[in-house]
């Protein structure tokens, strides 16, 4: 079953190829315009990824990440909100690596049946790696005002943070 994927791949390229001469366009050179494109896009993407980890990283190597997380706790646990959470919640619109790694310790620390691996599963299935997505799409295309865009799909984070609590608490106890 693994050669099966293998197959399926040398056919759609043998299909490019034929369907290239067929047509009489010249594949190698339209392959190296493509070639020569994807890596003008990655050049003009280079400032914008190299700001997000200067970002990622400087969230995650200084104590900002831990100050955050134990100012908005009283208002959480208040709010019966998993506090534990919040590391994933400030993490998942900027990093995927980042959100990902405080995933894992929260289902490694509290299981992944636990209320807390719950809302965690919730949140990492329902969120995006905002910034990130905003960097690679609008950076290829030049787009520089992310100014809308970043307020309506951190609102729709927001919205996933808090809604998973609230769903996790009326499905699954």
């Amino acid at each position: 079953m693994n050669d099966f994927g293998n197959y399926i791949l040398l056919f759609f390229i043998a299909a490019v190829l034929l369907a290239g001469l067929f047509r009489k366009i010249p594949v190698f050179n339209a392959f190296l315009d493509g070639a020569k494109g994807g890596i003008e896009t990655a050049v003009k993407l280079l400032p914008s990824l190299l700001a997000l980890l200067f970002a990622v990283n400087l969230l995650t190597a200084s104590d900002i990440m831990e100050y955050i997380v134990t100012s908005l706790s009283p208002i959480f646990e208040k709010l019966q909100y998993p506090a534990e959470v919040l590391p994933l919640c400030l993490l998942s619109p900027i990093s995927g690596s980042g959100s990902l790694s405080a995933f894992q310790s929260l289902l490694t620390e509290y299981g992944a049946d636990s209320y807390i691996g719950r809302v965690a599963s919730v949140i990492a299935g329902s969120t995006e790696t905002t910034f990130y997505a905003i960097a690679v799409y609008y950076g290829s295309v030049g787009i520089k005002k992310i100014r809308h865009t970043a307020f309506a799909a951190l609102c729709a984070d927001c919205t996933s943070f808090l809604l998973a609590a609230l769903f996790v608490r009326l499905f699954f106890d």
